[in-house]
């Protein structure tokens, strides 16, 4: 049955693909998202101009605006609310803690609380595998989470608290989705494989902080936006791991991928090993098998190729965007 979802963050990376998904599906989407300049605003517009549909509003404006909130609570009846808003970033969140708190967590009780005046009942949570700096690998979903290492992390936590808060006291239905390494077409152009083609393409340097054997559980857009859509479902508080699910990548490996695609070598700057990174991301994902019957579905081949086929095809525009 088709239904109104309010997706925040919309013109980001993975919320836009939801967002897509959803009005594929029959859906209504609403979304809202502060089109702030953290990077390159051309690439959030780009987005955003896949998005024109009927049954898609766009709102600009800020989860941390809570009359806003509550004039876009007031004049939608939502299903669900899915929250993707967030300032995203390791390094970055070093530099500017204080953003990171305001739109990770306070936004995020913001929208929990207009939820809970107008009755929502369904909140999916946008969160991270940079929660699991420290544990046993591959990452369990049952694992302690109590020591993150950087303000983005531990924003993060806080907003998957306040969920379980509301949860407990309000009886909202919350999923958890934390994500791992999430790669595409129009990615984010802080997140290494972006910055990777543009670098090998344009012939600049590429900056590789450490020897390049850091590894990441790779996991491609369109996967993870199908298991934050299949976390919709009423499961009362859970937290589910969305991740590749194969061995990790080391960074080595992919610029070598990414070489041969190109037709170019890549030119190596080594720069320290930054402490608030996580060495090795590997998920355990049997559990959203399991629940959400989910199943990531695009290999790191086909997906790095998806990537080269969209700076090609959008040049010379994507080779103009400005990196953070």
């Amino acid at each position: 049955m088709p239904e109104t979802y309010l997706v925040t963050g919309v013109a980001g990376f993975i919320a836009n693909r939801v967002a897509a998904k959803l009005i594929e599906q029959g859906h209504t989407v609403v979304g809202i998202d502060n089109l702030n300049d953290y990077y390159d605003v051309r690439l959030k517009q780009h987005r955003l101009d896949k998005l024109s549909h009927p049954n898609f509003t766009f709102i600009k404006g800020d989860i941390e605006d809570r009359a806003l909130l509550r004039k876009v609570f007031d004049d939608h009846s939502f299903a669900a609310v899915l929250n993707l808003a967030a300032r995203a970033g390791v390094r970055y969140s070093m530099a500017n803690p204080h953003v990171y708190m305001t739109t990770n967590a306070m936004g995020s009780l913001n929208l929990l609380d207009e939820m809970q005046r107008t009755g929502v009942k369904k909140y999916v949570l946008a969160s991270t595998s940079s929660l699991y700096a420290g544990q046993p690998m591959p990452f369990l979903e049952t694992l302690s989470v109590n020591t993150p290492i950087s303000p983005y992390a531990a924003s993060k936590k806080a907003a998957e608290a306040m969920a379980y808060s509301y949860h407990h006291l309000y009886d909202i239905d919350v999923s958890v989705c934390r994500y791992f390494t999430v790669y595409g077409p129009a990615g984010r152009p802080d997140m290494c494989i972006f910055r990777f083609i543009k670098w090998i393409d344009e012939g600049t340097p590429i900056e590789l902080f450490g020897d390049g054997e850091q590894s990441r559980d790779f996991t491609y857009v369109d996967d993870i936006a199908n298991g934050t859509i299949l976390a919709v479902k009423p499961v009362g508080y859970e937290v589910f791991n969305l991740g590749g699910g194969g061995e990790p990548v080391s960074l080595n490996t992919v610029i070598a991928s990414l070489e041969e695609r190109l037709g170019k070598k890549a030119e190596l700057t080594h720069k320290t090993f930054h402490k608030a990174d996580i060495v090795t991301t590997q998920a355990n994902i049997e559990k959203a098998k399991a629940m959400l019957g989910w199943h990531p579905q695009i290999s790191l081949d086909e997906g790095l190729q998806k990537c080269v086929d969209w700076h090609l095809q959008n040049k010379p525009w994507s080779s103009e965007l400005v990196l953070p």
